[in-house]
C-alpha cells in the first residue's frame, strides 16, 4: 500500500499568466504557497486483476481504458500500472471549484503514488512536468501550469514560465520571524459558492490579445512581490495582491459577482492591504492579506463564511506510506 499527501496552495499574484498561449511569448510569473490542506491518494494492491477507483464515485472496471475518472486513468498509463490496485482519492476540502489548486493536486499524488506503487521514485519536477502533460496535452483542460509546480514542490515558489516552455522555480525561503508574519497575514474565507473554473478559463484563454495590458501588469506585480519577499518585506505581498484584483477581474466576465465583489471591498474597508477570489475566481474562497491588528475586524467582515484557518507548508507531494507486501505470500 503507497499512500501520498499532497498539499493545495494559495495563489498569491500572477495567476493567469501561467497559460501557455501567454506565456509561451511574453513569459509568465506567478508566485504562490503551498497550505497545510491536503489531497491524499491511496494505491492498494487487490487480490484480483480489475480496478477498484474511489473518489466521489466509485469505479469497477477490469481495463484502465474503461476508467471514467480521467486523471486517474491517465496517470495509470503514465506510470504503467495496468490492474489489480484499487484507488482512492480524499480530500481536506471540497475537492471541486476551491479555486486552491484540488484537481492537479490530485494529478500530482495519483502520479507520486502510482509511480511508488511501480517502484520508482520520481522528482518534483518531474511530477510537475507530468501532471501538466496529463492534464492539459492529454485532458485538454485550459489551465496554467503554477498548480502542478506548487503542489509538487511545496513552500513559497516564484515560479517563471517562458518565453517559449521552459519553467524555472525558485522556492523562497524566509527568515523564521519573516515566515511566520507572512503566514500568520494571510487569511482564507470559503464563499460557499462551487463553481468549474473551465468555463472561466476557457474565456480567459480566448481573451489574451485583447487582455495583455493586465496579463502583463500581473505578471510584474508577481515579480514585486517576490523581490519584496526576498528582501523581507512580507506587506509587499498585500501591496501586490490588492494592486492585482482589478486587473484579475478584467481577465474574464465570471471572475467575480456581485457577492463576491462585496466580500473583497469589505475586508478592503477593514484595513486588509489586498483581498482577491482564490484561483481563476467565480466562488470558491476569497484569499486576504490582513495586518493582525486588522484581522478581528475584518473576520467581522466575513462572519457569514466560514474561515480555513491555514499554515504554509514547506513541503511538495511526499509519499507518507510505504508497504510493499506480495498478498500471494
Amino acid at each position: 500500500m503507497i499512500i501520498t499527501q499532497t498539499p493545495l496552495r494559495v495563489g498569491l499574484v500572477g495567476g493567469g499568466t501561467d497559460i501557455p498561449a501567454y506565456y509561451r511569448e511574453h513569459g509568465g510569473r506567478v508566485l504562490n504557497a503551498a497550505i497545510d490542506k491536503y489531497v491524499y491518494v491511496v494505491v492498494k494492491q487487490r487480490f484480483d486483476d480489475d480496478i477498484y477507483v474511489n473518489y466521489s464515485q466509485k469505479e469497477v472496471v477490469s481495463r484502465v481504458e474503461d476508467v471514467r475518472h480521467d486523471l486517474v486513468r491517465e496517470a495509470m498509463h503514465m506510470a504503467g500500472v495496468r490492474g489489480g490496485v484499487e484507488i482512492t482519492t480524499l480530500a481536506d476540502i471540497p475537492s471541486a471549484g476551491s479555486g486552491l489548486g484540488s484537481s492537479s493536486a490530485v494529478t500530482v499524488g495519483l502520479l507520486h503514488a502510482l509511480f511508488a506503487y511501480a517502484g520508482r521514485q520520481v522528482s518534483a519536477e518531474e511530477l510537475a512536468d507530468r501532471a501538466c502533460t496529463i492534464e492539459i496535452d492529454r485532458c485538454g483542460k485550459p489551465i496554467g501550469k503554477q498548480d502542478q509546480y506548487a503542489a509538487a514542490y511545496g513552500g513559497i515558489c516564484d515560479l517563471r514560465f517562458g518565453p517559449g516552455d521552459r519553467v524555472l522555480v525558485d522556492q523562497i525561503r524566509l527568515e523564521s520571524t519573516a515566515h511566520r508574519r507572512l503566514q500568520d497575514e494571510l487569511l482564507l474565507f470559503y464563499t460557499g459558492i462551487t463553481r468549474s473554473a473551465d468555463t472561466i478559463l476557457s474565456e480567459q484563454k480566448a481573451n489574451i490579445g485583447d487582455k495583455l495590458t493586465q496579463l502583463h501588469q500581473l505578471r510584474d506585480l508577481a515579480g514585486e512581490a517576490a523581490d519584496g519577499l526576498r528582501a523581507g518585506d512580507t506587506g509587499a505581498v498585500g501591496v501586490a495582491l490588492g494592486k492585482s484584483w482589478q486587473a484579475k477581474r478584467a481577465l474574464a466576465s465570471g471572475v467575480s459577482n456581485a457577492r463576491l465583489d462585496e466580500a473583497v471591498e469589505s475586508a478592503l474597508a477593514e484595513g486588509a492591504t489586498g483581498a482577491k477570489i482564490a484561483g481563476a475566481g467565480g466562488g470558491g474562497f476569497v484569499l486576504v492579506s490582513c495586518p493582525i491588528e486588522r484581522q478581528t475586524a475584518v473576520r467581522a467582515s466575513f462572519a457569514d463564511m466560514k474561515e480555513l484557518p491555514i499554515k504554509i507548508d514547506p513541503l511538495g507531494s511526499r509519499v507518507i506510506f510505504n508497504v510493499h507486501r506480495d498478498i500471494w505470500s
